[in-house]
């Protein structure tokens, strides 16, 4: 079983002794002992998540890596989170997927109007089954917990990941810019509602309806 710990907050450690591994193309910084890399292709496990990536012109180029030894990994020195899966599912936008178990299985799922307005198009990454995934955050990561009748607004533009119940819709923010006396900014909320975990990073990305 294949070992992830932090080394500092920007670079994954995987020990690894005949295990395999998941990344990101081009993430591995260093690594000792014996190494094999395999680049995969599709951003997914099986023909849909190949199908779906095509049809949204999504790319996520992901690389195989099994031997013996600890490999390291990082990404524009983005902040590295590890989420322990167990049986749960993990979706989390395809940009800040750095690492996963081979143990873990990879898809699509259909986000809709969602993955619009955050500019990632119709599809999220979906990670299933029991090992760990390391995700990446523009600063570091917050860990929001929803619960039943106390839902949750997330920006688009910050939104990396959630686990758990939880059902996602697109909201206005116009009473929010009211306020504020603007007519642009915070235009378009995701809610969230049920029961999990929302993680939020510190930083918005490019929206569908630019800067956020």
């Amino acid at each position: 079983m294949a070992q992830f710990r932090l080394q500092g907050s920007k670079v994954l450690a995987v020990d690894l002794a005949g295990d395999t591994v998941k990344a990101r193309n081009g993430s591995m910084v260093a690594y000792t002992g014996q190494m094999g890399f395999k680049k995969l292709t599709g951003g997914g496990d099986g023909l849909r998540g190949m199908v779906t990536r095509r049809l949204t012109g999504e790319r996520m180029e992901v690389m195989e890596v099994k031997g013996q030894g600890t490999c390291y990994f990082a990404d524009k020195a983005t902040e590295i989170n590890l989420v322990r899966l167990n049986g749960e599912t993990l979706f989390v936008e395809s940009d800040n997927l750095l690492c996963t178990e081979a143990t873990l299985r990879t898809g699509t799922s259909f986000t809709g109007l969602n993955g619009m307005a955050s500019g990632n198009g119709l599809f999220t990454t979906k990670v299933e089954g029991q090992g760990w995934a390391a995700v990446t955050s523009n600063g570091p990561a917050v860990i929001l917990r929803v619960t039943q009748g106390l839902p949750l607004r997330v920006d688009p533009g910050a939104y990396i990941a959630h686990t758990g119940n939880l059902n996602r819709a697109l909201k206005s923010g116009a009473g929010w810019t009211t306020l504020i006396g603007e007519g642009g900014g915070e235009a378009m909320q995701v809610e969230f509602t049920g029961e999990g975990l929302v993680y939020v990073q510190p930083s918005e990305r490019l929206t569908f309806g630019g800067d956020a």
